[in-house]
């Protein structure tokens, strides 16, 4: 158990290097005004991670023993990404403005609507990636089979790239305050949701529109610091924005599990997570912000 927690450590920092945020403040950097273009392309190829990957896996699962299913994905991860980082990011940094006019990192994040936006996306993150790991517990207490779940799962990294696909045109018709609420509001529908209905049919559904909230909102927080204070110190922000939002989403596995305990179930776990995400949709309202 001592070597689990060790190699899960290690994962965690290699994982913090490669999730969305540091892509996001590279593209950010590269692509400039253009860069919505680019963070919608990155995710929407990602987001079809779990539709591949969750019947992979539970294939794989179902035929050979756990360590072997681990060391098989491990050899297919170093086989495509190691070399795929390796020659395709080559691409040099555009020079930073000699003069701007932006205000001071630290003044920004120090601000109400900084404190809120904060606030916001990390109850909102917990309650969206509680539903990514407690999905196949709640549906194998519905008395549903994990494969069943796992399709479930898959079927929402779908939802995921739906979506992402319709990001663009929600952004250009909805202000970023009014999206923000809308979005996250969604996540918290769908969390308390899940907890309600039983049938598969209905959980599965659900799923779908659940993963759809979450890959907007991926993309809700690649944009959200542009959109309020500029993109001249996008990856100071950006790295206060998402620590504490990782942390939440480190703790969600943790805090569903232990509120299903709690609670003598994960209906009624999934409802208390929907509360959660509806805290963080409200505090959204606060983080209006000049441009």
């Amino acid at each position: 158990y001592g070597w689990f927690l060790a190699a899960w450590l290690m994962a965690g920092i290699a994982m913090a290097a490669v999730f969305y945020p540091p892509a996001f403040a590279a593209l950010t950097r590269w692509y400039g005004p253009g860069a919505v273009r680019a963070l919608m392309v990155l995710t929407l190829v990602a987001g079809l991670a779990s539709t591949v990957f969750v019947p992979l896996t539970s294939v794989l699962a179902s035929r050979v023993d756990w360590r072997t299913t681990y060391l098989a994905l491990a050899v297919l991860l170093a086989i495509i990404t190691v070399p795929a980082h390796a020659i395709g990011l080559r691409r040099s940094w555009p020079p930073l403005p000699a003069m701007h006019l932006a205000e001071s990192p630290t003044r920004i994040a120090r601000s109400r609507p900084f404190i809120a936006l904060v606030v916001a996306f990390a109850l909102a993150s917990c309650a969206s990636y509680a539903v990514i790991v407690n999905l196949v517990p709640l549906m194998n207490q519905r008395g549903l089979s994990s494969t069943t779940a796992a399709v479930a799962l898959a079927l929402g990294g779908v939802g995921q790239v739906i979506g992402r696909l319709g990001y663009p045109t929600l952004a250009q018709r909805v202000s970023v305050v009014p999206r923000t609420l809308l979005v996250m509001g969604a996540v918290a529908a769908t969390t308390a949701l899940l907890g309600v209905f039983a049938s598969a049919v209905s959980l599965i559904l659900i799923a779908v529109a659940a993963g759809m909230a979450r890959g907007i909102m991926t993309l809700l927080q690649a944009t959200a610091v542009t959109e309020r204070w500029g993109s001249i110190h996008y990856g100071h922000l950006s790295g206060l924005l998402t620590a504490p939002i990782m942390l939440t989403t480190a703790l969600a596995p943790f805090t569903g599990a232990a509120l299903a305990q709690l609670l003598h179930g994960y209906p009624a776990m999934f409802l208390v997570l929907g509360a959660v995400g509806g805290i963080g949709a409200a505090a959204a309202v606060a983080t209006s912000s000049s441009p």
